[in-house]
């Protein structure tokens, strides 16, 4: 039996066929969830539309996380048209171009600081406010997508790494403030994969191309790699499981870079 039989799941962020939002939608459709949809803006709505049957279809709505008006709207609808909601996918992040190139401090403005922050950490907790009651005693399961740049200083990543960290501290807060409805939160952070999103980091290709030779497994990750793990934190299997950041890149978190043979040996 699949299993997400049964689920009903709103996922936001999809983007287009190589979005990880749409590797999640694939495994969770597959293991049987039932899937509604957000998108941000009318420039984005028909690119959902189009998206939405290959998921099974469902609900398409406007939600511009930036508008409180447009989250209470989603879950109002949510809340006429399925009663509860057992889960929901956070796949939101934006930094301004300018915030995610070069030197951190150079590119740093309190405007872009506001907005990476506002999209990319505070949205997760309004989608967990505002779909609280809804999820109440379902053994529901909320999940966002965070990446190393939390937790490291990566080239280029910058104000929204910071944002990311302030996203992973969302996942534990919002953890203890709904496990007592029985809802679960947690994390999952992604290695680098060739997305739309992707492309507004400078110098990403070169990270692409140097990070599968860094990973334990000696390879690159798939957006459908990541929605197998996003399936499994969403179904009951993982129902003991919350407040966790787990690592979908290959063990590359965990390896020690540039220590190898071939470089420079370090002088004693």
């Amino acid at each position: 039996m699949p299993i997400l039989q049964d689920k009903k799941i709103l996922l936001t962020g999809l983007l287009s066929s190589r979005s990880i939002a749409y590797g999640i939608g694939k495994a969770l459709k597959r293991e049987g969830a039932t899937l509604a949809f957000t998108y941000a803006g009318q420039s984005m709505k028909e690119r959902v539309e189009k998206l939405a049957p290959e998921l099974g279809g469902g609900m398409v709505m406007s939600m511009d996380v930036t508008k409180q008006d447009e989250i209470d709207a989603v879950f109002a609808k949510l809340g006429c048209e399925w009663g509860g909601l057992d889960g929901i996918v956070h796949s939101i992040g934006y930094a301004p171009r300018e915030a995610i190139a070069g030197d951190f401090l150079d590119g740093l403005s309190r405007s872009s600081f506001m907005t990476a922050m506002d999209i990319s950490a505070y949205s997760f907790a309004a989608l967990g406010k505002a779909g609280r009651e809804l999820m109440k005693g379902r053994d529901a399961s909320m999940i966002t997508l965070t990446y190393l740049g939390a937790v490291r200083a990566l080239p280029n990543y910058n104000t929204m790494g910071v944002a990311k960290a302030a996203l992973e501290a969302n996942v534990r807060y919002m953890a203890q403030s709904l496990g007592q409805h029985g809802v679960r939160v947690n994390g999952i952070s992604a290695g680098p994969i060739k997305t739309l999103a992707a492309s507004g980091i400078a110098g990403f290709s070169t990270m692409l191309k140097n990070f599968a030779a860094a990973t334990a497994l000696k390879r690159g990750i798939t957006a459908d790699e990541v929605g197998n793990v996003a399936a499994f934190l969403m179904s009951d299997w993982a129902r003991a499981m919350t407040g966790e950041i787990l690592y979908v890149d290959n063990g590359f978190s965990q390896m020690a870079t540039g220590l190898d043979d071939g470089g420079e040996k370090p002088k004693e």
